[in-house]
């Protein structure tokens, strides 16, 4: 399974979404990234054997039962003429821009009418899911950038009351609602690229993957879209595990907010200390 690969990918392509809805800081983009990274292993719930489907055991495995019924339905009443016989579980409707974009609509609008606490849960799964894959590092990257984005709000330059902020009239209480309300405008983006990303990671293998269904295309509705025959690489080989993965934990730490000019500042340290170490 692509599983690493995929989270990888959900990370950077969140790092690089968030200053489009407005996240600029480390402590926004950080949470931001992480749910992108989480919700990039979603579609793999109609795998029995992936992470998403394995996270919670039964409850989990479930969903992923359910996942992999209601796929083999939808292929079966809207596969074209030339698309193969096939169960329509694995690689299927999850597998698509169409549920990207829907399962980003519902996780919004589940945040709007649910209020704090759904979205709190929605991006907390989103957040499991990538430390599970990723590590439990990442639980404790995150968490210390929403606590160091708190105490900002609490302590704009002084010390503040216990229960209140630094600025007059507003709670801690106020000022968590405050950020969960943040988490909620950008929640269900989150969710839609991470699943989006993960189609264009399976395109690039040679099974391909149908993420532009139900449009048709050479008599298929079902059509995989995948690169020239040589530039496509098996699940699990030496190209994702020599190649692509270590190429996208470079992207991981190049896209973090003012890593670039810090990495540029290191290299030039280096470079001109090797030149003074050379020059006799």
């Amino acid at each position: 399974m692509m599983g690493r690969s995929h989270a990888l990918s959900g990370w950077c392509a969140g790092l690089a979404v968030a200053p489009l809805v407005g996240l600029n800081t480390l402590a926004e983009v950080v949470p931001f990234a992480a749910a992108t990274a989480g919700y990039a292993l979603l579609p793999d719930l109609d795998h029995p054997g992936a992470s998403a489907s394995r996270l919670l055991g039964p409850i989990t495995g479930l969903v992923s039962r359910a996942t992999r019924l209601s796929s083999a339905v939808l292929y079966a009443a809207t596969k074209g003429p030339r698309d193969e016989d096939s169960s329509g579980q694995h690689r299927h409707a999850s597998h698509t821009l169409a549920a990207a974009l829907l399962f980003g609509v519902l996780a919004a609008g589940a945040g709007r009418a649910g209020g704090r606490w759904v979205v709190l849960a929605v991006a907390m799964v989103g957040l499991v899911l990538a430390a599970d894959v990723l590590g439990d590092w990442l639980l404790v990257v995150v968490l210390g950038g929403g606590i160091w984005s708190l105490a900002g709000t609490w302590l704009p330059g002084t010390i503040a009351s216990p229960g209140t902020t630094g600025l007059p009239g507003i709670t801690a209480a106020a000022a968590v609602q405050h950020g969960l309300d943040e988490i909620g405008g950008w929640i269900g983006v989150a969710v839609a690229v991470g699943m989006f990303v993960h189609c264009l990671g399976d395109s690039l293998t040679r099974s391909g993957c149908p993420w532009l269904w139900p449009l048709p295309i050479r008599g298929e509705t079902w059509f995989e879209i995948r690169p020239p025959r040589g530039l496509r690489f098996r699940t699990d080989s030496w190209v994702e595990r020599l190649v692509i993965a270590p190429a996208l934990v470079v992207a991981a730490v190049l896209l973090l907010p003012g890593a670039v000019p810090i990495a540029r500042n290191v290299v030039n340290a280096v470079l001109s200390s090797t030149t003074e170490t050379a020059t006799p």
